[in-house]
């Protein structure tokens, strides 16, 4: 049987005895599964704005010609299925947006007067049930601050000072879980008290 590199010993091993879920080899591995074209989907949504090809190689750490290839790939992709999103070419820069037709649907489902990038921004807060605002601000660019700020506003996040450090914790409200019914991680309530 031939090695190749320590992936393969990983894999070897992992086989005989089980890994801790928590593990950092376990993320690796876990990280490496997922293709190039599933990341820069990621990125294009969460970024919300639309994003050059060397802008999306930095993040992944790819070359560009890889990049281009795994995009082009997600385009084809989404052309071939009936699905409501599209990637979105324009000046070189690439977006994933609603396909034409479904905006009057999408905000009369919508249960608050938010803008689809505002949204976004509280779904990322969502996600990640507590975020650094600077953390926040450097994955969805520096609009979020008047996201952030019309969120807060709309009694939808809480702000809180980090007691170490210049930026502020941003975690969901009662208002987010009532009005997108969604009960509240009870383990990531006590460990927001703590800290």
């Amino acid at each position: 049987m031939q090695i190749i590199g320590n992936h393969v010993i990983f894999k070897q091993i992992s086989k005989q005895r089980p890994i801790n879920a928590n593990s950092p080899l376990k993320l690796v591995e876990e990280e490496s599964e997922i293709s190039l074209p599933a990341k820069l989907e990621a990125i294009l949504y969460l970024k919300g704005k639309p994003l050059s090809i060397f802008e999306m190689a930095e993040i992944v750490k790819e070359p560009e010609s890889s990049v281009d290839q795994a995009l082009m790939a997600l385009m084809a992709g989404y052309a071939q299925r009936d699905t409501a999103l599209d990637i979105q070419e324009k000046q070189g820069r690439y977006s994933l947006q609603l396909r034409s037709g479904l905006g009057g649907l999408v905000q009369n489902l919508l249960p608050v007067d938010l803008s689809v990038a505002t949204l976004r921004t509280l779904a990322t807060i969502a996600l990640k049930k507590r975020v650094l605002q600077s953390e926040l601000v450097e994955i969805r660019g520096s609009g979020a601050y008047d996201h952030i700020k019309e969120l807060i506003d709309q009694k939808f996040i809480e702000r809180k000072r980090q007691r170490e450090g210049r930026s502020y914790w941003l975690t969901l409200s009662e208002k987010f879980h009532q009005t997108f019914s969604v009960l509240p991680d009870v383990s990531t309530s006590e460990s927001q008290k703590v800290a």
